[in-house]
């Protein structure tokens, strides 16, 4: 009797240390993160490199700093990342993400780290537009499936072109085939920086928005985790610091 204590002991011992070392095989799992690297500059590919780089990719590393996570940066097109991270194929998404009531029905969202409405822009030599009201009439693109292209809709008289990616609408936008492009600022202001003075902005950022990390809605642990990890590079102040870096525009 003894003995056959001693060997349901050892089973037990067996079986709790398989289950914590799963556990903890499971708490260091890879965190994939997917990203449209088409949004200079909150994500894009660095010619040089070929890595993503970019606001974003910064934020998200310091954030997985703080909170000793390991990620993985996946490269995923627009619509196949908010699909993904709908339906879980990827633990979370940053990338230029607008929160919206509609999006949070099938993920969660972190804390908002930055403002970002939208904005109209132009060719310098447009005079007829001054913004979001002089747009009837007119040709406008965005990338499909962004708030850009919602808000072009709700504008009466406005015809929306979309985009697979936003340069290609600035591209159109540079090459006189649409009259404007509809944008989050922070990115129109990087494009009009680098369209050497081909391309202006015009009246204020007519929406109020907000950009989060999106995650599974599966997955709440992993969203404490990246709101702490948020908040916590929030008040060291690497906002500022990276507004600085990637958001500033050269005279």
């Amino acid at each position: 009797m003894r003995n056959r204590n001693l060997y349901i002991l050892t089973a037990v011992v067996v079986l709790l240390s398989l289950a914590l070392s799963a556990c903890s095989q499971s708490s260091n799992q890879t965190v994939r993160i997917a990203t449209d690297a088409t949004w200079p500059p909150f994500e894009y590919v660095d010619e040089d490199s070929k890595e993503i780089i970019g606001f974003d990719i910064d934020l998200i590393n310091a954030i997985a700093a703080d909170q000793g996570i390991e990620i993985e940066i996946v490269p995923v097109e627009w619509d196949a990342l908010l699909a993904g991270v709908s339906q879980c194929q990827y633990d979370a998404a940053i990338s230029a993400i607008t929160i919206t009531a509609e999006r949070a029905e099938t993920m969660l969202f972190s804390d908002p780290y930055i403002n970002a409405g939208q904005i109209v822009a132009i060719t310098a030599d447009n005079t007829a537009i001054q913004g979001p009201a002089d747009l009837a009439g007119m040709v406008v693109g965005a990338q499909i499936g962004t708030t850009g292209a919602i808000e072009i809709e709700n504008i009466d008289g406005a015809e929306l072109k979309t985009y697979d990616t936003v340069d290609l609408a600035y591209l159109d936008l540079i090459n006189g085939q649409i009259d404007a492009v509809v944008a989050d600022y922070p990115t129109a202001v990087s494009f009009v920086g680098q369209s050497n003075g081909q391309l202006i902005t015009v009246g204020e950022v007519f929406t109020d928005e907000s950009y989060g990390v999106a995650v599974c809605n599966e997955n709440a642990e992993l969203l404490d985790q990246i709101n702490a990890g948020l908040n916590a590079v929030m008040s060291e102040g690497l906002i500022p610091e990276l507004e600085a870096e990637w958001l500033a525009v050269s005279e």
